[in-house]
C-alpha cells in the first residue's frame, strides 16, 4: 500500500539525515540563536550616568566559546551599556563606541575631518544649495543578508524627524527640519530650510534596517529589542552579551560580520577576528585590568585619566588632538566689564602672557598649547596667524593708549591703583586653577588686578549660562559633529541663548562664520575659515589656551593602531582594518 510512496520516505529520510549533520558541525562562533530579552528600563532625557542599566536573564546569553588560533582584541570601557543603536548612541559613551563598530552612516569622516562617501556612493548639490540627492550602494548588506536600500534611509530618518522620538531633543529638533524623500530603490533626497554646509557631517549617523524593526515607531524604538540585538552594516556584529552575577551586562562581543567580508574594503585586513568590550564601573579597575593582561586597550577621556595613562611606560602610548579649545573668553556684555569691548585692552592681555609658558607647566602631557579657535590636522586650519609674541613693555603701551581706567588722559596715574580689575571663571580642578593663578600672575606685571573663581561643576555651567563673570576659562567641544563649523561659539546671533557665552559682538567675525556654514564649496570654506581665524587673532577675540590630549593605550603586541584626526573618541577605530596583535 505504502509502496508508491517509496520515493518520498526516502526524500524525507534524507532530509531528516543533513538536517542531524548540519547540527553536528554547526560552528561554535555562529551568533547564539536565543529568545530576545526583554528590556527592563526606559529611555529618559538626564544625563548618562543616571540612565539604568538593562539587565538580561543568564539562560538567554552564552559566553564567547574559546576557539583555538582566534584573535581577539579586549577593550577596557568604563560604563554601563544602554542601547546598541546609533540614533541614542549620542547619550552614552559606551554605547557610541560599541555601535561605530555594528553601524555606518551615509557618509563618514576623513582623516583630515572631510566626509567622504560610506554607505553613499556620491552626491549632487543643487545651485540654491538647499537640495542634496544622494545615491546610495548596491553592494552592501545587513548582517542578516537583507539588502540595504532606501527605504532603510527614509526609515532611520523618520524617526529622528518624529516629534515622538524619545532620543536627543536637539537631534530630533534638526532633522525636523529636513524632509528626506526616497526618489528610487538607491536614490533619497534631502530638502533644507535653509543652506547649510555641515549638513552632509550630519549624515554620519548609523542607518537602521527598515526590515528588522518594520512597524516600529518612534515613541516605540527606545524599548525595541532590537536595542540589544543589533542587526548592522559595519564590518564588525553582536555574537554574545555577557552577564556578570547580578545580571549586568559585563562585556559585549564582537566578531568579523561575513557579509562585511563581500564588499571591496571588507576582502582584506580585519586581522582580529573578534572585538571584545570589557566594562567596568570605574577607570581604576578598568586600569588595573590593563595593567595586568586582562584587555589590550584602553582610553582615557578625563585629564586624570590621561595622567595615569601617560606613566605606562610598558604599553604603546597613542595620543592625538581633541576636538575640544581651551579658551580665556571676555564678557562683551556686563557693564562692570564694558573694557573688554576695546580692541586694544583684548590685544594688550594677549601680548602680556606668555601662553607656552602656562600650559607647560600646569597642563604637561594633557594638552598642547592651542594657536587658533580651530583645531589642527582639519582641512580648515591654518597656523599663518597674526600672534603677537609675548611682550610685557608692548603691552603696557597699549594699555596707556587705551586709559582703561576712564579717566582724564592727561591725569597722572597712580602707580598703586590698578589698571584694571576682574575676576576668571574656572572649574575647580587643581591644573586649571594653578593655570588661572598664573595668568593672573603675568597680568599683574601690567597693572591689573586679577582674582581667581573656582566653582564646582554644576554651579560653573550655571554661571556661563546666565553670564554671571567677568571672564572665564571654558571648553568648547564639537561634540559629534567632525565639521569646524564654531558659528554657535563666537557668531553674536548664539547670544544669550547660545553657547556664545561671553556675548562676543563682532560684525566682522560673524560675517566670516554666516559664509563658511551657507556655502558647501569646500574651496570657498577654506577661505572663509582662514579670514575667520585670522580675524579672531588680529581682533583678540578671546584667548586660545590649550587643546586637551586624547590618549589611547594598547598592550605591546598590538600593531597597526594609528590616529589621525579626532571627530569623536570612535575616531581611533579608524585604521581597525590595519589593527593586529602579534603572537608571542
Amino acid at each position: 500500500m505504502l509502496r508508491g510512496f517509496r520515493w518520498q520516505f526516502l526524500v524525507l529520510l534524507s532530509a531528516i539525515s543533513l538536517f542531524l549533520v548540519s547540527l553536528a558541525v554547526q560552528s561554535p562562533s555562529a551568533v547564539p540563536a536565543t529568545p530576545t530579552p526583554a528590556l527592563m528600563f526606559e529611555l529618559t532625557d538626564e544625563a548618562v550616568s543616571s540612565t539604568p542599566t538593562p539587565t538580561i536573564e543568564a539562560a538567554l546569553v552564552s559566553s564567547l566559546p574559546e576557539v583555538p588560533a582566534v584573535k581577539t582584541y579586549r577593550e577596557a570601557v568604563v560604563g554601563h551599556l544602554g542601547r546598541l543603536n546609533p540614533l541614542f548612541a549620542n547619550l552614552n559613551p559606551v554605547d557610541r563606541d560599541i555601535t561605530a563598530l555594528i553601524f555606518e552612516g551615509l557618509v563618514r569622516s576623513n582623516a583630515y575631518g572631510e566626509p567622504e562617501p560610506l554607505l553613499a556612493t556620491d552626491w549632487i548639490i543643487s545651485s540654491n544649495r538647499l537640495e542634496y540627492v544622494v545615491r546610495l550602494r548596491s553592494d552592501v548588506l545587513w548582517q542578516d543578508g537583507v539588502p540595504f536600500t532606501a527605504a532603510d534611509v527614509v526609515y532611520t530618518f523618520s524617526l529622528l524627524r518624529s516629534p515622538d522620538f524619545p532620543g536627543s531633543p536637539a537631534l530630533s529638533r534638526f532633522w525636523q527640519t529636513v524632509e528626506v524623500q526616497q526618489l528610487d530603490s538607491h536614490v533619497v533626497r534631502f530638502r533644507l530650510t535653509q543652506p547649510l554646509a555641515r549638513f552632509l557631517d550630519a549624515l554620519r549617523i548609523g542607518i537602521l534596517p527598515e526590515h528588522a524593526l518594520r512597524g516600529t515607531m518612534a515613541d516605540q524604538i527606545a524599548n525595541h529589542p532590537f536595542n540589544l540585538t543589533p542587526i548592522g552594516t559595519g564590518p564588525y556584529q553582536l555574537e554574545t552579551l555577557r552577564p556578570d552575577a547580578d545580571g549586568r551586562i559585563s562585556a559585549v562581543d564582537l566578531r568579523v560580520a561575513p557579509n562585511y567580508r563581500l564588499r571591496p574594503e571588507g576582502q582584506s585586513g580585519y586581522w582580529l577576528d573578534r572585538f571584545s568590550f570589557q566594562l567596568y564601573d570605574r577607570f581604576d579597575d578598568a586600569l588595573a585590568a590593563l595593567r595586568t593582561g586582562a584587555v589590550d586597550g584602553l582610553q582615557a577621556r578625563k585629564p586624570g585619566e590621561r595622567a595615569a595613562l601617560s606613566g605606562l611606560s610598558q604599553f604603546n602610548l597613542h595620543t592625538a588632538l581633541e576636538p575640544t579649545l581651551g579658551v580665556l573668553i571676555f564678557n562683551w556684555q556686563r557693564e562692570e566689564t564694558r573694557f573688554f569691548r576695546e580692541q586694544r585692552v583684548r590685544l594688550a592681555l594677549i601680548t602680556g602672557l606668555d601662553r607656552s609658558a602656562i600650559v607647560d607647566r600646569h597642563l604637561p602631557n594633557l594638552a598642547v598649547r592651542a594657536d587658533s579657535p580651530l583645531f589642527p590636522g582639519t582641512w580648515a586650519y591654518t597656523d599663518a596667524l597674526p600672534w603677537p609674541a609675548p611682550d610685557i613693555n608692548a603691552a603696557r603701551q597699549l594699555l596707556d593708549a587705551t586709559n582703561p581706567r576712564g579717566k582724564d588722559s592727561e591725569a597722572e596715574p597712580d602707580p598703586m591703583e590698578p589698571r584694571l580689575g576682574f575676576s576668571i571663571l574656572v572649574l575647580d580642578e587643581p591644573a586649571l586653577q594653578g593655570l588661572v593663578g598664573d595668568i593672573a600672575a603675568q597680568w599683574s606685571q601690567l597693572g591689573i588686578a586679577v582674582s581667581v573663581e573656582a566653582a564646582p561643576t554644576d554651579r560653573y555651567q550655571q554661571r556661563l549660562d546666565s553670564g554671571d563673570f567677568d571672564s572665564a576659562i571654558v571648553e568648547l567641544a564639537m561634540g559629534d559633529s567632525a565639521d569646524p563649523d564654531v558659528y554657535a561659539f563666537w557668531d553674536e546671533g548664539q547670544y544669550p541663548d547660545g553657547p556664545n557665552y561671553g556675548g562676543v559682538a563682532d560684525r566682522r567675525i560673524s560675517e566670516a562664520l554666516e559664509r563658511a556654514r551657507s556655502d558647501p564649496s569646500g574651496i570657498n570654506r577654506i577661505v572663509h575659515y582662514h579670514s575667520f581665524q585670522r580675524d579672531f587673532i588680529d581682533r583678540a577675540i578671546a584667548i586660545p589656551l590649550y587643546y586637551p590630549l586624547y590618549t589611547y593605550a594598547t598592550a605591546p603586541g598590538v600593531t597597526g593602531v594609528q590616529l589621525g584626526f579626532m571627530g569623536t573618541p570612535a575616531s581611533r577605530f579608524y585604521t581597525l582594518r590595519d589593527w593586529d596583535i602579534l603572537s608571542g
